[in-house]
Order: C-alpha cells, then structure tokens, then sequence
C-alpha cells in the first residue's frame, strides 16, 4: 500500500510541477497564459494534499500532540493509542468516507462541472472516500500491531 501510494504521489507532484512551469512559462515568456493550468493546478494539490495525509496516516508520521501519550505509563499508552486510533477510523469513516460519497455523488448527480477543464467535479472529490478507506485500513492495521506487542 505505501509503495502505490509513494508512486502515485510522485506521479501527482511531477505533473503539478509541469503544470505549474507551464503556467509561469506561458504567462511570462509567452505572454498568453493558458487557461487550464490554474484549475489543474488546484485540483492536484486537492489530490496531493488529501492522499498525502493518507500516506503520512500510515507511516505514523502525521502531526500528533503526543505530550499525555509520553507521559502516561505503558499500560495506559496502550489504550490511550487505541482510543486515538478509534477517533481517527471514525473521523475518516464520518467525515472523509460518508461525507466524501455525499459530496462526490451530489456532484456528479447535478453534473457540475469546472469552468475550464469542464471536467466533472466529482472525479475531483473521489479522492476523500479513497483516502479515508486508506487511513480506515491502516488505523485497523496499526490497532492490531499495538495487540500484537502486548
């Protein structure tokens, strides 16, 4: 899962990289910006952003404030990790994966579409219930890691 993750990532930035050179080369050097590249732009980042936290999610090297995990004594640790852990499945079960279907089946449903790619928005949002059933994954993955060392 992480090497998929790690290809498609890299894939995803080298194209926003081409994407955003095309744009600063044509607006300046050519004096015609191109119409699309702002909005591919935008939606890459969206794509970045979401499958990185997914991919950071599953590394263990997110954002944490883990200030009352270090200082509690390992047998408190071990269910204060599986209370965190249960918060975040939940959080991406609710928030990414149910709201994400919402949010990408009304899109498709009312056809809405970008302005300058006229590609339907919910190819855009597909990627908050993928990434929330990444994060679901290694949550559950790393639930069962926290059993196994006991």
């Amino acid at each position: 899962m992480n090497k998929v993750l790690e290809v498609t990532m890299v894939i995803l930035m080298s194209v926003l990289v081409i994407d955003v050179l095309w744009q600063v080369f044509s607006r300046y050097l050519l004096s015609s910006p191109s119409s699309f590249t702002d909005e591919l732009a935008g939606f890459l980042l969206i794509w970045v952003g979401v499958l990185g936290a997914a991919y950071v999610s599953g590394k263990k090297e997110h954002l944490a404030i883990d200030i009352l995990l270090q200082r509690s004594p390992p047998a408190r640790q071990k269910r204060l990790q599986y209370i965190i852990h249960t918060l975040v499945f939940l959080f991406a079960l609710f928030v990414m994966v149910i709201g994400g279907v919402i949010l990408m089946y009304t899109r498709f449903v009312l056809q809405v579409k970008s302005v300058a790619l006229q590609l339907p928005l919910g190819y855009v949002y597909i990627v908050l219930p993928i990434s929330g059933l990444i994060i679901m994954f290694y949550e559950v993955f790393h639930m069962v890691e926290i059993n196994k060392s006991r």
